[in-house]
């Protein structure tokens, strides 16, 4: 058996990296768990994960200050056999790969987000140049999202350390049924994410103002929240949208405003992936997103499913909300589709893609496969 350690970051809200780890390692250790030991270390005492019962082993140890929280991850590390530790990102891999120096521990990096737009401070500049330079060719694997942050990860750090595409499991809910609308009814757009520059709601509310100048009567929801509340807030006054826009927090699930929804919108600068997209299509939902790096566009394969927009283009995301709300009525007849198409990334099928990943990377894994 094999004893395996994610790591999850420290951050404040339990939800994209937090609840994919969370997700993955629980279905990997009731699935394989005879011969993958899966141990979770939470740096953040998340409720939802606190008082929860899961079949991986779980360990919370929080402490003040990075300093401290590097040595307690030390201490712990040391004390504990792992065959393999898998770091999410660039930056916490190098520190942590430095931080256990002389432990003789194999390192997975999980890349997340786009490292491309990920290293803007000084400090993490240095990271990663000290990935490049000494971390990267002593890594095990490298574990991505999507299969073009992959790519771009290789030819922006070239190296015989082997990559693979691990696709984020999306979650089911208690319905997908969208809810009956009237004819008549106002058509309700929707976007879920936390309220961050990278998520783009910004661009999205200028759209939308751009958008009911033409189509009057339509109603916006920002499901999320974030550091950059106050400042969406503040745009919405500044825009004159404050009777149909409203900001929204639903911290366990989405499955509230997206069953009430009839568009999804992605403002996103960048993405790794996109959960909120492919959730979102979970209950039908037509999607426009800007063809940003990297997700959006390996999931909006065809028009059934949604729009991709160019980068940048705000005037052809404003027309494909307005074809949206003049055709939500014959729209509605792939919803179907839509949610069939995203049982592709549902826990059960990506898990086997997970084990797999992890076993390649074993100094002695087994002759053969894991199995379901």
């Amino acid at each position: 058996m094999y004893k395996i350690l994610y790591i999850v970051p420290r951050t404040q809200s339990f939800a994209g990296i937090e609840r994919v780890i969370d997700s993955i390692c629980d279905e990997m250790a009731g699935r394989f768990g005879d011969v993958l030991d899966v141990h979770v270390l939470y740096s953040t005492a998340y409720r939802q994960i606190a008082d929860a019962d899961r079949r991986y082993t779980k360990i919370i140890r929080t402490a003040p200050g990075r300093m401290n929280l590097i040595r307690n991850l030390r201490r712990l590390i040391a004390e504990e056999g792992y065959d393999l530790i898998v770091c999410p990102q660039v930056e916490p891999t190098a520190m942590l790969w430095f931080a256990t120096l002389g432990l003789k521990r194999k390192f997975a990096m999980h890349l997340h987000g786009n490292p491309r737009l990920e290293s803007r401070s000084r400090k993490s500049r240095i990271m990663f140049a000290l990935m490049k330079l000494f971390v990267l060719k002593r890594l095990a694997v490298v574990l991505g999202t999507s299969s073009r942050q992959l790519a771009a990860f290789g030819a922006d750090y070239p190296s015989d350390v082997r990559h693979v595409w691990v696709p984020n499991p999306v979650r089911r809910f208690e319905t997908t049924q969208p809810a009956p609308r009237q004819s008549d009814a106002p058509i309700r757009f929707v976007s879920v994410g936390r309220f961050d520059y990278q998520k783009g709601q910004d661009i999205l509310l200028r759209a939308f103002a751009e958008f009911s100048k033409r189509r009057p009567g339509a109603h916006l929801s920002l499901v999320g929240f974030g550091n950059d509340e106050p400042i969406l807030r503040g745009l919405i006054e500044e825009l004159g949208l404050s009777a149909s826009v409203t900001l929204e927090h639903y911290p366990d699930s989405p499955e509230t405003p997206l069953s009430r929804s009839d568009v999804f919108l992605s403002g996103a600068r960048w993405e790794g992936w996109s959960l909120a997209i492919c959730e979102a299509l979970r209950f039908g939902l037509p999607i426009v997103s800007f063809d940003c790096e990297f997700g959006p566009s390996e999931i909006i394969m065809d028009d059934r499913i949604g729009r991709l927009i160019p980068i940048g283009d705000t005037a052809a995301f404003v027309e494909a909300m307005i074809y949206y709300h003049d055709n939500i009525t014959s729209e509605r007849r792939h919803a179907e589709y839509r949610s069939r198409h995203v049982d592709r990334f549902s826990i059960e099928e990506v898990v086997q893609l997970h084990a797999d990943a992890l076993l390649s990377a074993m100094p002695r894994h087994p002759e053969t496969v894991v199995t379901a």
